[in-house]
């Protein structure tokens, strides 16, 4: 049987452009299913490449406590995660999922 080779595999090897960055957390943001911990990481991906004492300086909060609201927290805090995403120079955006029943329950057409 043939040996497989494999390396190691680092987000951040691929996070090189602020565009990069958005898609990455645009996708992790798809794809959590609500949850949190798991948008966090990949926040905290992003955090890492541009450098956690630079995010740290421009978001406020200590390195250990933005460490500990990407990797250890079960419910981050929205609030250190909007002053994150402020601090990468990132922003939030909401779209209406119009394919969804839930979208459209209770809309009004009347003007």
């Amino acid at each position: 049987m043939a040996k497989i080779v494999t390396s190691p595999f680092d987000v951040a090897d691929y996070l090189r452009t602020p565009e990069d960055m958005a898609a990455y957390l645009e996708a992790s943001i798809e794809e959590a299913d609500g949850d949190a911990a798991f948008v966090a990481g990949a926040l905290g991906h992003i955090a890492r490449v541009r450098g956690m004492p630079q995010v740290t300086r421009d978001a406020g909060p200590s390195r250990e406590s933005l460490h500990d609201a990407f990797f250890d927290a079960d419910e981050p805090s929205l609030s250190i995660f909007l002053r994150v995403v402020g601090a990468l120079g990132l922003k939030l955006r909401v779209d209406a999922e119009l394919d969804s029943d839930a979208a459209t329950e209770g809309v009004s057409t009347h003007s």
